[in-house]
């Protein structure tokens, strides 16, 4: 594969300058929770259960016994301690399973802060064994879906050596409708399929509890929907003779809870990016950056592929003048990945071709871009998004655009290629709209397969000038980082033009300081890659 002449001591310099933006977080991440996190210890506990409130919406068991011990707790210390603390104490006095248990405390039956009390060593060690049941679940799970993958056969590689991925969406609102879609997209070629969420789920502070029927611009994100469409793309793999993988959103307020709803329920991958909250959803950055932090250790464990989001900042950002945020964002995506235990095979990287396509050379820039990201991330499995920002009604010109895409991705040897729809700037996509986009990538992925083996790259030519430009500029952008700190920066407009505080944004009375008892011995059994 063609590669490019990049100095090595930039890029490793650029890692050391990640590695110490994300260090200077480390004392905040680990000196809290949030509620996220302390749901998310529950929900792999097994407690999936739902109450109906007035009006008839079902809500989350997990989000009452959590709400339940703020609003009964006036001095708001019970959650320093972790839920599980009070939770493992309510299994002990009552004697109960933990679903139960759960269904007795939303119901209003138990109230856990009025329970007798046992030792704190017969609680922490109670504690440890519900975890470590937990922890064995994941794992379980994550073999169950191995041994899928090599029944039927599965030719995915995190280097990108057999060809781009063909990665494709489905956004009906209605779960049974998206399981129709996806399987007729398998058929056309697909090899993975992204359920695109529901517009602002992202904002909601519970996860929707059953099968949903009515979203807008996506589907809800819900356990059982993650279940009907594994089922689903399960029985399509053995149909097919091929593994199909299944990807979500794991991002927003529930971050920690959608990672382990993604790890129980067999997911492939899942998007998940440190810092896309803050800036995009105006989601509070201290809560993000310790939301993360759980979810990738979670990740970790189950050995999911997580895509981030870089892809984003050229949506609000012009891609000629700021694509060195993207390459900075990319090194302290990985950092934060790997200090919650994450190897570089699950670090899908993303980025995006969203230059403005009446630019002279756009092209060679795009390979650039391209190429470079590739070679610098190269044990990693890239994910390259296609054109949005400047698509139009015009669906020929929208077409072609995507064939040069998917030309950029098959030379430069990216991982995971999510396909462009002709009529995305029109409508959400139908059947026959993904059908065309799988035939145009099919015909550029076999036609130049081996291209990028045959040509090299001029030295000193466009291509190797514009990336050593971006090189060094990326350079520029973490020195400014961590001369700041990532927060202060953020605030600064350090990434997509976009500012945020500290204490501002959505989530952020989310966030609880831990106390000098906090339990949760998830964290000790979890992946970790920070140093002790």
């Amino acid at each position: 594969m063609a590669h490019l002449t990049l100095d090595q001591g930039k890029i490793d310099r650029c890692r050391r300058m990640a590695e110490r933006i994300a260090v200077s977080t480390e004392r905040m991440i680990d000196s809290h929770t949030t509620v996220a996190i302390e749901r998310s210890v529950l929900r792999l506990l097994g407690i999936e259960g739902a109450v109906q409130q007035k009006g008839g919406q079902w809500f989350p068991e997990v989000n009452v016994l959590v709400e339940s011990l703020r609003q009964k707790d006036r001095e708001k210390k019970a959650l320093s301690r972790g839920v599980l603390y009070w939770f493992a104490n309510g299994m002990i006095q009552k004697k109960m399973p933990a679903r139960e248990l759960a269904t007795a405390v939303a119901s209003g039956k138990i109230d856990l802060l009025a329970l007798p009390r046992a030792s704190d060593q017969e609680i922490a060690v109670k504690a440890r064994a519900l975890c470590q049941v937990a922890v064995q679940n994941l794992e379980n799970q994550r073999e169950s879906r191995d041994r899928l993958r090599a029944e039927v056969g599965d030719q995915f590689d995190s280097e990108g050596k057999n060809g781009p991925l063909i990665y494709v969406i489905v956004a009906t609102g209605n779960i049974h409708h998206d399981v129709i879609q996806a399987k007729a997209a398998a058929q056309a070629g697909a090899d993975a399929i992204a359920v695109i969420r529901s517009t602002a789920q992202s904002l909601l502070d519970y996860v929707p509890h059953g099968a949903t029927t009515e979203g807008f611009g996506g589907t809800y994100a819900t356990q059982e929907n993650f279940r009907i469409m594994r089922r689903a793309l399960d029985e399509e793999s053995r149909s097919l003779g091929r593994y199909i993988r299944l990807t979500n959103y794991c991002s927003g307020l529930c971050m920690p809870e959608i990672a382990a709803l993604g790890a129980v329920e067999r997911l492939d991958f899942l998007l998940n990016d440190a810092m896309y909250g803050i800036l995009f959803r105006d989601i509070n950055m201290k809560r993000t950056l310790v939301d993360q932090h759980f979810s990738r250790r979670i990740i970790a464990l189950s050995r999911i592929v997580i895509h981030t989001g870089e892809d984003n900042y050229l949506t609000t950002a012009d891609a000629i003048e700021n694509g060195h945020q993207v390459l900075a964002s990319q090194f302290i995506n990985e950092r934060f990945a790997l200090n919650a235990g994450m190897t570089q095979d699950l670090l899908g990287l993303g980025h995006a071709q969203e230059m403005d396509p009446e630019h002279p050379n756009v092209f060679l820039y795009e390979i650039a871009r391209a190429q470079m990201t590739r070679d610098i991330f190269e044990r990693s499995p890239i994910k390259f998004m296609p054109p949005t920002r400047f698509k139009c009604g015009d669906i020929f010109y929208s077409h072609l655009m995507d064939a040069m895409f998917n030309f950029v991705g098959v030379l430069t040897g990216q991982t995971i290629q999510l396909l462009g729809m002709p009529t995305e700037a029109m409508h959400t996509p139908l059947l026959q709209d993904r059908w065309m986009s799988i035939k145009n990538a099919r015909y550029v992925f076999n036609g130049a397969k081996d291209l990028g083996r045959e040509i090299s790259y001029k030295p000193g030519g466009v291509v190797e000038k514009w990336a050593e430009k971006v090189l060094d500029d990326t350079m520029k952008h973490l020195e400014l980082i961590e001369s700041k700190g990532l927060m202060k920066a953020i605030e600064e407009r350090a990434f997509a033009e976009v500012s945020r505080t500290e204490t501002g944004g959505k989530g952020f009375d989310g966030l609880v300081e831990k106390g000098p008892d906090y339990l949760n011995p998830f964290f000790d059994l979890l992946p970790s890659g920070k140093r002790v």
